[in-house]
């Protein structure tokens, strides 16, 4: 009786060499290395207070109560999505100009330089005051970062102008509540 050979296995793929250099970056800049670096912080900074404000703004929308409660409960949910929204813009401008934005939990309280909100219940009026002083606190920072990128991106410039006007006239009403 013949005896049927064992299939021969198929030869073995190698894995792909990893090169010991670093990859250029899959995205290019239209700005110079030195211009992108500087702007590419501020837009980091930028992005980690903006989504700090989303949590601060949340935190605040969970814990309200008080006579007022509706008004400041509906008015934190457009704040937050107004932050939402510019951080997602903020993002996709550092990705446009060749910087990987880090929005990970762990980096944002590090790097943000918002007042902390506290935990539990706090009233409208408290509320109010707390999301008042935040606001100041991101503008303030923002109107810094619109004069760093005077120099290396107009561009974005032009995005942290338009995020700081909608933030002042929201800053500006959240005031209002405690004249």
């Amino acid at each position: 009786m013949a005896q049927k050979s064992a299939p021969k296995a198929a030869p073995k793929k190698s894995a792909p060499k990893k090169s010991s250099a670093k990859s250029a970056a899959p995205i290019t800049s239209p700005l110079s290395n030195s211009d992108r670096d500087i702007t590419g912080r501020v837009l980091q900074d930028t992005l980690l207070d903006l989504i700090d404000l989303h949590l601060v703004a949340k935190q605040a929308h969970w814990n309200v109560v008080g006579k007022f409660f509706r008004d400041v409960h509906l008015q934190l949910d457009e704040l937050v999505t107004s932050a939402r929204g510019f951080a997602d813009d903020v993002a996709e401008r550092a990705v446009t100009i060749g910087v990987s934005p880090d929005g990970r939990a762990s980096t944002v309280a590090k790097g943000s330089g918002l007042p902390d909100f506290p935990a539990d219940w706090r009233t409208d009026g408290q509320v109010i005051e707390a999301i008042v002083d935040t606001l100041s606190e991101v503008v303030a920072r923002l109107r810094k970062r619109i004069d760093e990128t005077d120099k290396t991106d107009l561009v974005s410039q032009d995005l942290l102008i338009a995020i700081s006007s909608d933030l002042e006239k929201s800053h500006w009403m959240w005031q209002a509540q405690l004249a």
